[in-house]
């Protein structure tokens, strides 16, 4: 058998970029090596388009080396990732370059681009998906029940994941909007007996973590607030419906992956590439308003990573042989 082709994947380390290369490299079963990268100013603070001269002084002293053998393959993500993987193509013309999200330059400069429709950004050579790319399949569900169910079967069915966030960019997190939710929340579970499986993220902040934790107190409910090992895959696996905040474009693509309800609450703010990503997911029917009430529908699951590895294998040769 011909030795798997090489991978290199190329972020600044942030799990929200690094968890969607890994997903496409366990999608196209290859054994990639990550690359986090940190870039010198005036490179970090530039525009993708000024940032083709002088690069070989753009890599900070604590950023991993690019350096080789050149891989077969690059899988890039996020905008720091930019430049580095134009320095392998500009090194290595060989290596076939993927690059997740919009890059800002044009597309052309890439093998392929893989972006979100919300994007807008089309080209010969830029595949949309209709959310992220991420790591969740049947299998990393299916093992992630049978490593949470003792913790979670104490809990009433049904069951309810509950993925919060936090403020971003896009949209705020009030003491308010996370008391509102945790109405929500409570209501859900007086009316239909539910479980609720909750879990926070490091944007959620601390006196909001308190707010749940203490809006929760008395219900069947059990929260992760960030110690100890990640429930997160489990959680997936085992709610039959899921309640997720909008901030996340990741987190929502990974629940509506698993074909269970899911319920979107709301955070005041919005941006064109959030409101074009959630308005038309509910005009499709995967996802809907969460008003402390519990439904059941059907909707085509995304799968969008597949949908990306599929794509890889048709252009790049040396997946071909």
């Amino acid at each position: 058998m011909s030795a798997k082709p090489s991978c290199w994947i190329v972020t600044d380390g942030r799990p929200g970029m690094e968890n969607q290369c890994l997903g496409l490299a366990e999608a196209l079963g290859l054994d990639p090596v990550v690359k986090r990268i940190k870039l010198r100013a005036p490179w970090r603070q530039l525009s993708p388009v000024y940032w083709r001269w002088g690069t070989r002084w753009a890599l900070h002293s604590q950023s991993d080396p690019l350096d080789p053998p050149w891989p077969d393959i690059v899988l890039a993500s996020g905008r720091q990732s930019v430049l580095p993987a134009l320095m392998v193509k500009q090194r290595n013309p060989a290596t076939f370059i993927v690059q997740i999200q919009d890059p800002i330059l044009s597309p052309r400069h890439f093998d392929l681009v893989i972006t979100p429709r919300h994007d807008h950004l089309s080209g010969e050579n830029v595949l949309s998906t209709r959310g992220s790319i991420h790591r969740i399949t049947p299998q990393t569900l299916a093992q992630g029940v049978e490593k949470w169910r003792p913790i979670y079967d104490i809990l009433p069915s049904p069951r309810i994941a509950v993925l919060i966030g936090g403020p971003n960019k896009a949209y705020g997190m009030r003491t308010q909007d996370v008391e509102q939710l945790c109405q929500h929340l409570a209501k859900l579970s007086r009316d239909n007996g539910a479980g609720l499986m909750v879990t926070t993220s490091f944007r959620t902040g601390a006196v909001n973590k308190s707010i749940i934790q203490n809006a929760l107190e008395g219900l069947p409910a059990i929260i992760w607030a960030g110690t100890g090992d990640n429930p997160y895959f489990g959680l997936l696996g085992l709610a039959d419906a899921i309640v997720v905040t909008p901030d996340s474009v990741n987190m929502v693509s990974e629940a509506a992956t698993t074909s269970k309800p899911v319920y979107i609450a709301p955070l005041p703010g919005q941006s064109r590439k959030f409101d074009d990503f959630h308005n038309a997911l509910m005009a499709e029917g995967v996802t809907r308003p969460f008003q402390g009430q519990l439904e059941s529908w059907s909707y085509q699951p995304l799968e969008d990573t597949k949908l990306a590895a599929d794509e890889i294998r048709r252009r790049c040769k040396c997946l071909q042989s």
